[in-house]
């Protein structure tokens, strides 16, 4: 029986969400396959996260690579755990989050296996014994229709487009350990800054509120932060404000940051370059501020505001404190 191998990911306080979402698109897939679904959950310790509850999206069975040299992020030691994975389920499919850490992990895997990989992708199918997909090119530009090939096929998913609901709620899937390689890394880990654990990862959020040079000075970023804690979204940035020390590079949104897929994207005070579009031309409804009728993102958004956004984002403020009385 055809094995689809889902890699999850873990964050401070438990599984994020492109883990349900991958763990779902694994489970549509298997079942066009008449296959079944394993996850992969990779953490420094076995009682910091519940793994079981994967199943609820479709994962069969869950997979635990649980050890402290685990706890942080990195992609040698990684590679080695999903390939250790791939042996142990026989795994045929293969499925990444292409977030920071499955942009670096996927090719590494696919690379030391042989295998065949489609990166970024918005849409995934089964036909004809191989994996179809659907990825953006040239910066979005070209929407390409691949079809994969081989004995062991991988492809990592744009997080936020992809549903991350429970196909059967309240199913806890069995978890076994996973028999670990040898973990021994080229490069040593010697220190982990945190950021504001409160503070919502753009990756996460569901609103965005977006702010270029148009802000004029990192203070009044201030302005989208207290939008953003209105909406309960978080705040993202243009690569030219984090190039200026605006705001720190966990923000940067785009070609060289990362790729965010909002129900709603609020852009204020920037162009819209083709290599910030890269980054959020997922997202459902983009509302762009910018007293440049002509700017390339005013063509693109659902909603243009051609103003001043020092007067238009305190009146939106306002409006919406008035709506929720």
């Amino acid at each position: 029986m055809p094995m689809v191998l889902a890699v999850a990911e873990v964050a401070d306080k438990g599984l994020r969400r492109v883990s349900h979402e991958v763990t779902g698109q694994a489970h549509l897939l298997s079942e066009a396959m008449g296959g079944q679904v394993t996850a992969l959950v990779i953490t420094g310790s076995a009682g910091s996260v519940d793994a079981g509850e994967l199943g609820a999206y479709g994962a069969d069975q869950v997979l635990l690579a649980a050890d402290q040299v685990l706890a942080a992020f990195q992609g040698d030691q990684y590679a080695e755990v999903v390939k250790a994975a791939i042996g142990q389920c026989g795994a045929a499919v293969v499925l990444f989050p292409a977030t920071a850490a499955g942009r670096e992990l996927a090719p590494r895997v696919a690379a030391a296996m042989d295998a065949v990989l489609a990166s970024d992708c918005i849409a995934i199918g089964w036909q004809e014994g191989g994996v179809t997909a659907q990825k953006p090119l040239y910066a979005g530009k070209v929407i390409a229709d691949v079809a994969l090939s081989g004995e062991l096929q991988i492809a990592s998913l744009r997080p936020g487009l992809f549903p991350a609901q429970a196909c059967r709620p309240g199913w806890s899937a069995p978890v076994t350990a996973l028999a670990l390689p040898p973990l021994t890394a080229r490069a040593h880990l010697r220190e982990v800054r945190g950021g504001d654990a409160n503070r919502l990862d753009v990756s996460e959020a569901d609103v965005i509120l977006c702010g270029g040079r148009g802000m004029r000075a990192p203070e009044n970023f201030a302005l989208l932060e207290e939008l953003a804690a209105m909406l309960g979204g978080a705040v993202g940035a243009t690569r030219a404000v984090v190039d200026a020390g605006w705001r720190p590079h966990s923000e940067q949104i785009g070609q060289t940051g990362k790729v965010v897929s909002p129900s709603l994207y609020i852009m204020c005070g920037a162009s819209g370059s083709i290599q910030h579009w890269a980054g959020m031309s997922g997202s459902r409804c983009i509302v762009a501020i910018n007293k440049d009728p002509n700017a390339p993102i005013m063509q693109r958004a659902d909603y243009s505001i051609t103003g001043d956004l020092f007067e238009v984002l305190p009146a939106l403020k306002q409006e919406i404190a008035r709506l929720r009385g």
